[in-house]
């Protein structure tokens, strides 16, 4: 079994910056991807980020490119969100999430953090 659990989120103003942070315990040996995703409401899930677990490899939702990174520590089982240059747009209930499987930027995660809340405004 496997848990994730989130820190981070908060208020922000426009052009701000915030860090979330997912640490995974349990079976952890079991997971080869991680990553982020967030929910607006009324709004689907949707992906933002997400990185291997071995090679480190990584992926961005075009709307965070080049604002947003992902990084892990892969002997702690912990990832991290690094949010830059925020917008309203980037309002969203944030997600960690993480598989055996890589999904890229899919939902098929099987594990989920508790989600944390993030407001630009």
């Amino acid at each position: 079994h496997v848990q994730l659990v989130e820190s981070g989120g908060g208020l922000v103003q426009p052009g701000g910056s915030l860090n979330h942070s997912c640490a995974a315990t349990g079976k952890t040996n079991v997971l080869n991807c991680m990553g982020w995703f967030r929910q607006a409401p009324g709004k689907e899930r949707e992906g933002v980020a997400v990185i291997t677990r071995i090679h480190g490899g990584t992926e961005y939702a075009d709307s965070v490119k080049g604002r947003f990174i992902i990084s892990r520590d892969s002997s702690k089982m912990t990832w991290s969100l690094q949010m830059n240059s925020l917008e309203p747009e980037d309002t969203a209930t944030y997600y960690c999430a993480a598989d055996l499987l890589c999904y890229e930027l899919g939902t098929g995660y099987k594990y989920w953090g508790q989600g944390t809340q993030v407001t630009v405004s």
